[in-house]
C-alpha cells in the first residue's frame, strides 16, 4: 500500500518539496514510515507525484521521482448544500461527500438547525471540515480537493442561487425523472434534522430551486445527502 500525502503544489519530477507539518508528523509519527519510502503526493488541484520520503531533517521532505497521470475534471460538478447537523454527523457528510466525489461542500444554517455556528466558532469548525476532507482524498485515491465554503444562513446562500434540487419526502417527482443540467453542475439541498420548514420551501422556489423525492423513505440529514450524491454519480457522474 502507497501512503498518500495533501502537498500545496506546483508538484514536479525531479524537485523536493517540505510535507505540510500535520502530513509530516502523520508519515514520521503514525505510520512510522523509514527513510527512503515510497509515498506519493498530490496537490489539490489533480496532480500527483510519485515520490520518496526524507525524514532525515526539518522539514520532512518528498523526492519526486515521476509525474502521475492528472485526474480529470468530473463529468458531473456537484454542490452539496448541507444544513448544519448535530454530533459528528456534519463531519461524516464532509468525508463521505469527499469519497463520493462532491465538488463543493456549502454549510448552511436553516431555521430548524440545533447548531449554531458563528465568528470563532465557525472558523474553527471550517478549519476542521478542511482537514477532513484532506484526509479523505488522502485515503479514497482522489487528486481534486473539494471546496468548503463559510457558513452561511440559508437566506444568505439563496442571493445568489440559480436553481437546484431540494430534496423533500413530500415532493411528488423524483430525482430519477430529471436530467443532467447542461452546464454538468449539479445543486443539491439537504434540511437539518427537523427538516425545512414551509417559508425555506417557499424561498427555494422563488430562486428556481425545485423538490424531489428519494423514494418512499424518509432518510436521516447525513444519509439523504449522501445517497442522493450516490444516485447522481451512478446516473451521469463517474459510477
Amino acid at each position: 500500500m502507497i501512503h498518500r500525502f495533501f502537498c500545496p503544489g506546483p508538484l514536479s519530477a525531479g524537485v523536493s518539496v517540505a510535507l505540510p507539518d500535520e502530513a509530516a508528523h502523520h508519515a514520521t509519527r503514525v505510520l512510522r514510515l523509514r527513510p527512503d519510502a515510497a509515498i506519493e503526493v498530490f496537490d489539490g488541484e489533480g496532480h500527483a507525484c510519485a515520490a520518496t520520503l526524507d525524514s532525515s531533517g526539518t522539514p520532512v521532505m518528498a523526492r519526486l521521482t515521476a509525474a502521475l497521470p492528472d485526474e480529470p475534471a468530473p463529468r458531473c460538478r456537484i454542490t452539496l448544500v448541507q444544513a448544519l447537523a448535530t454530533g459528528d454527523k456534519m463531519d461524516w457528510v464532509v468525508q463521505k461527500a469527499v469519497e463520493l466525489g462532491v465538488s463543493d461542500i456549502q454549510p448552511v444554517s436553516a431555521r430548524r438547525s440545533v447548531v449554531r455556528l458563528d465568528g470563532a466558532r465557525a472558523e474553527k469548525r471550517l478549519a476542521h471540515w478542511r482537514k477532513v476532507a484532506v484526509s479523505a482524498c488522502e485515503q479514497c485515491g482522489r487528486n481534486r480537493l473539494p471546496q468548503i465554503h463559510e457558513v452561511q444562513t440559508l437566506t444568505q446562500w439563496l442571493v445568489g442561487a440559480q436553481g437546484g434540487w431540494v430534496l423533500a419526502p413530500a415532493a411528488e417527482q423524483p430525482l430519477r425523472t430529471r436530467a443532467l443540467p447542461a452546464d454538468g453542475r449539479v445543486t443539491l439541498l439537504v434540511g437539518p434534522e427537523g427538516g425545512w420548514d414551509d417559508d425555506e420551501l417557499a424561498a427555494m422556489r422563488a430562486r428556481g430551486i425545485e423538490a424531489l423525492s428519494l423514494g418512499p423513505r424518509v432518510l436521516r440529514t447525513e444519509t439523504a445527502g449522501l445517497a442522493a450524491v450516490a444516485a447522481i454519480q451512478a446516473l451521469w457522474g463517474d459510477f
